[in-house]
């Protein structure tokens, strides 16, 4: 017991958390720049082809060509490379892949002069597994040499995508037809696939397989898991239970402490008696217009996401209209993706705003003109950036697309003009997020709640820089590296942190918790996401081209990334509770005991049920290297994929919006009855669409890729087929309660409080005033 209360002590006193944050930065750092290293000195070349004769069949200019009219049309919008992007078509280093080994087999039927005994047809193929392994690049002349069956090979997936585009009766044809019309460009980009599919075959220099580690699974080509693959999944469940065991240890410190710890200090809690009295800072007041533009965008965002889900059934014709041709998948897809990121960052954005007041020390000069400033270029951000996400692969913007038009990297879809703008937007926002707590930031205790809300601020601005890093000619490889800096960094690591900040301090404001033992639970949240968020990064890189110490940084990492997300439920269970031991205190000392934000607190209770099931287990059920061998690029993907963004960070940014709208919408018009029916609707609504759809779908499609290989899995006769087709109509269901009873109420709820917003005051007003000082609130 002596050592429970000492180590418990020690976790008490900040003074202490610089050692145990320090070894795991470092730690994570280090192996990021090692990931970094091994991603430039051992990604696979961009070769020439050449035949025994010395003729070049397929140039390195041919291959980077054929990528940037990849990334042009946005087609990892609709299928993937390496299993990254999009799932309306078919991963394209895969189904190359398979069209070579089955070429290459022809090739040889064909030369035989005679029938073709089953003997020799199993010594053919075993051949065609060893052409495709057998690695002949030579880094002096930077050719590749190709046997005459792959010089044949070459011509047929040429030929297949050919027809993809061109015939709209071929099995694998793209819709809408005619979407790519210029023969060259489809033979640059055969090319580019081609080269995808010799990275995944071919030999690694020095080991016994492929680049990728012999992904994707096709035994026609030889590509089987490698050993490395099961012993690091192993491992990784070994490093689960150890960082299990540390959790549970840690809680059961924690246990402890009564629900008075949490509470003491706390400022009185939110009653409906309060808001009456409080009236909204100027600077609070214009934060409305981001709730209300972030509102319309979630809306949109839906609505897209239900014509993507309409292109997968076929059901694209309204009143004899042709969505399918007017708006292809590539474009309402890449509509979903992105303005998901635009209505959360606008959320995100408001939230910390309003709160600025409350925690700092009055509003300093120009504080609103600045606000103004971001809503404006943000506003032209989103709209410029929707426009052009439409236009650039119409080819509408010709040689502009890039900048004014569409990138064509899943996530990243908005022309780098735009992503300038947004990171101007980032930087404002750091800039006055700084300005309003800079009067509250006290160097000596650099772990406080301002402290960390600008710390979270300023790493979110600093990851977007790594966007920019790539350009069209860098080898996909790398790009991808440098894009998943952002996407993954932002999603596991950094706004994961950020979203235990806003939760915290909406508990502190709400009066349900204290400053001090919010500040611990941030803490612990951080140190725990960048220890394990950082280095997860690696199992995106897993079938990415990676070598094997990549591999076992992300079987070990990933895995642990379901550690802090438990812990965090842990304490939610115990937050959860808060309300009814706080009212119960409240009545002892005569006080009004009616909590005012029941609603809000159901959203925050959906982050953290959804942060443990769609980031936890879903992930982590994805994470291990030999589940994700099979599974990447699987509707098991697209199911963490859905249940993390919109259950975690969708709940919390709604949980922001009707936060603010309570303290600035008059008392009267609030309707909670239609606020948790919101609510009901939109988790019942996730949760039917993962459990009728994309659980079920997942675990139908790993079954055949494990049955039939990757490349059929990902086939237009898979996604055609009945059981595939008849989940995604089951999707329906769940999507109808999302919309209708969910979004439509939420969006009703914010549109008719433009009509009913209090007046500005100079300064919050009411008890909250008094309390911007304490400790309870800064």
């Amino acid at each position: 017991m002596k050592t429970e209360l000492s180590f418990l002590s020690y976790l008490m006193k900040p003074k202490n958390w610089w050692l145990p944050f320090f070894l795991i930065f470092t730690v994570s750092i280090s192996g990021l720049i090692f990931i970094g290293y091994q991603t430039y000195s051992e990604a696979p070349p961009i070769p020439d082809f050449v035949d025994s004769q010395g003729q070049v069949h397929i140039s390195q200019s041919d291959i980077l060509a054929g990528q940037e009219v990849f990334h042009r049309y946005a087609l990892m919008e609709y299928g993937s490379m390496f299993g990254d992007g999009a799932l309306r078509g078919p991963d394209f280093t895969a189904q190359s892949l398979h069209i070579i080994a089955e070429s290459i087999k022809d090739f040889y039927l064909i030369e035989s002069p005679k029938e073709v005994r089953p003997l020799e047809i199993a010594g053919i193929e075993a051949q065609v597994k060893t052409e495709i392994k057998l690695n002949r690049y030579d880094p002096e002349t930077n050719q590749t040499h190709l046997s005459s069956a792959q010089v044949f090979a070459i011509s047929e997936v040429g030929s297949f995508y050919q027809k993809m585009f061109f015939d709209p009766d071929f099995h694998e044809a793209f819709k809408p037809a005619g979407y790519l019309t210029d023969t060259k460009e489809i033979e640059q980009l055969s090319k580019f696939f081609y080269w995808g599919a010799w990275v995944c075959g071919v030999t690694r220099p020095g080991e016994t397989y492929s680049y990728t580690h012999n992904w994707p699974y096709d035994p026609e080509a030889g590509n089987t898991p490698t050993a490395s693959t099961m012993l690091w999944s192993i491992l990784g469940l070994f490093g689960l239970i150890l960082g299990l065991g540390a959790v549970m240890y840690y809680y059961g410190q924690f246990e402890q402490l009564s629900d008075d710890y949490y509470s003491k200090g706390a400022s009185e809690m939110v009653t409906e008696a309060k808001l009456r009295t409080f009236l909204p800072t100027p600077t609070q007041r214009a934060t409305f217009k981001f709730f209300f533009v972030a509102i319309l965008l979630f809306l949109i965002q839906v609505l897209a996401g239900v014509l993507t889900v309409h292109d997968f059934v076929g059901l694209t014709n309204f009143f004899g209209l042709d969505l399918q041709a007017l708006i292809p998948v590539t474009i309402s897809r890449s509509w979903h993706l992105q303005i998901s990121l635009y209505w959360i960052s606008a959320c995100w954005v408001g939230i910390s705003f309003f709160v600025l007041p409350l925690l700092g020390n009055g509003e300093p000069k120009g504080q609103l003109k600045l606000i103004n400033l971001l809503f404006g270029i943000f506003f032209v951000l989103v709209a410029g950036s929707i426009v052009g996400i439409y236009l650039g692969p119409k080819g509408f913007l010709g040689g502009l697309s890039r900048w004014i038009g569409h990138q064509g990297w899943e996530f990243v879809e908005l022309g780098r003009a735009y992503q300038y703008m947004l990171l101007l937007v980032f930087a404002l926002w750091a800039v006055i997020v700084y300005r309003g707590l800079k009067g509250v930031m006290d160097k000596t205790r650099p772990w406080e709640l301002p402290n960390w809300l600008v710390y979270a601020v300023v790493c979110i601005l600093l990851l977007l820089i790594s966007g920019f890093v790539a350009s069209p000619e860098t080898n996909f490889v790398v790009a991808d590296f440098w894009r998943w800096m952002v996407v993954h960094m932002w999603v596991e690591a950094f706004f994961e942190v950020f979203t235990t900040i806003i939760v915290g301090y909406m508990m502190v404001v709400m009066g349900l918790v204290s400053r001090q033992a919010v500040t611990k639970v941030v803490y612990l949240a951080a140190l725990l996401f960048l220890g394990s968020g950082l280095l997860g990064i690696s199992h995106n890189f897993y079938w990415n081209a990676k070598p094997v110490a990549t591999l076992a940084l992300g079987s070990v990492f990933s895995t642990l990334q379901v550690v802090p997300l438990i812990l965090l439920t842990l304490e939610a269970w115990r937050m959860q509770r808060m309300p009814q031991v706080l009212a119960k205190k409240q009545e002892e000392f005569g006080r009004s005991s009616l909590f005012a934000m029941p609603g809000v607190f159901l959203y925050i209770l959906g982050v953290n049920f959804w942060n443990f099931f769609g980031a936890g287990v879903f992930g982590l059920i994805i994470n291990l290297p030999i589940a994700n061998y099979y599974e990447h690029g699987t509707y098991l993907t697209v199911n963490h994929g859905h249940a993390a963004l919109m259950g975690v960070y969708g709940n919390l940014s709604i949980a922001a919006i009707l936060f603010a709208i309570r303290f600035l919408v008059k008392p009267e018009v609030w309707n909670p009855s239609l606020v948790k029916i919101s609510f009901w609707s939109i988790n019942l609504g996730l949760a039917l669409m993962v459990v009728l759809d994309l659980f079920p779908a997942g675990i139908h499609q790993l079954f055949t890729v494990m049955d039939k290989g990757y490349w059929f899995a990902r086939s237009q006769e898979f996604i055609g087929s009945v059981p595939f087709q008849t989940m995604t109509w089951l999707r329906i269901v769940g999507g109808s309660i999302f919309l209708l009873g969910g979004v439509l109420p939420l969006v009703w709820i914010v549109l008719k409080s433009t009509k009913h917003l209090k007046p500005k005051s100079p300064l919050a007003s009411g008890p909250f005033r008094k309390e911007r000082k304490s400790p309870a609130l800064n």
